[in-house]
Formats: structure tokens, sequence, C-alpha cells
């Protein structure tokens, strides 16, 4: 890793621990190609913004609700009904907009995008190179298998032929 990979991911660590909302961070440097960051809300932001969407949408039910009641009334109160409406289509409008960021936000963690709200692509990545780290050690253990096979029947038919080599220089 070189001195300029480490400084930005040094970077990227502590904005990742200091930073709490969407922000874009554009980082430049004179070795590398400017970096560009996403950076998420941590996963109890994005709880209490699920939480607060419940309470939107229950909002929402009780001025349904409401204006149901007041229209089932003998005497029904049109200004109150209308009143009750509005409130509801407004809060629906809230929940609906709501719902379509952490969907939006879904999304991007689910199809691997580059964001800072999951680290499942980096464990992938990780994984993958591990996986790669495996099979070269196989396969150059398979390769050191096959020259020392190789050395030995080398040797045993120089033995039997009674021809002498001289080491060679590795």
């Amino acid at each position: 890793m070189s001195l300029s990979q480490h400084k930005h991911q040094n970077l990227r660590a502590k904005l990742l621990r200091r930073i709490n909302c969407e922000i874009k961070v554009e980082v430049s440097c004179h070795r590398c190609s400017d970096i560009k960051y996403t950076i998420m809300p941590p996963p109890t932001e994005k709880l209490q913004q699920l939480e607060h969407l419940e309470k939107e949408l229950a909002n929402a039910v009780h001025a349904a609700s409401q204006a149901i009641l007041e229209l089932s009334k003998e005497k029904p109160s049109l200004k109150q009904a209308e009143t009750f409406s509005s409130t509801f289509l407004k809060s629906l409008e809230n929940v609906e907009n709501g719902l379509s960021k952490n969907i939006t936000y879904l999304t991007q963690v689910s199809t691997g995008q580059a964001h800072e709200g999951s680290s499942y692509a980096s464990q992938k990545m990780m994984q993958m190179a591990w996986h790669r780290l495996k099979h070269s050690q196989s396969r150059l253990n398979e390769l050191e298998r096959l020259k020392n096979k190789h050395i030995q029947e080398n040797n045993s038919l120089m033995g039997l032929s009674g021809i002498k080599t001289e080491p060679q220089d590795q």
C-alpha cells in the first residue's frame, strides 16, 4: 500500500467516524485522481427515520379515521372533514417520500454501488482476495511438489546411469 493510499484510507476512516449525515466529500491528491465519497447516515439514524415514518403513517391513519367519523355524523362539518382529509394527504405524502428515500438507499446497498452505509462490498472483495490467495498458495504448493518430484526422478536417473552432475545454482 502506498503512502498516498494509506493517507486516503485514514482520511476516509476519520470522516466516517465524524460525519453523521449524508454529505459528499472530495479529496484531491497530486499523486492520484480525485476521490469522491458519499457518506451515508449510520444505521441507528436510519432506524430513527423509519420510526418517524411509522409515526407519520399512524398520524395519517388517525386523520383518515377522523375524516370518516366526521362524515358519518348526522350533520357533518365539511370544514373539519376537509382539514382531516388534507392532514391525511400531507402525512401520506411525507410517508411516501420517506419510503422512497429508504428504498433508494436499500437499492444502493444491495447492488454493491459505492456507499458508506454498508461493509458488504468490502467484505465481498476481501473474501474474493482471500480465495485468490488460497488458490495461488495451493497452486504454488502443487508446482513445488512437481519440481521436487522432477528433481527426485532426475537424481534417480543420474544415479542409475552413473553420470555425475554439477549442482546448479539457484
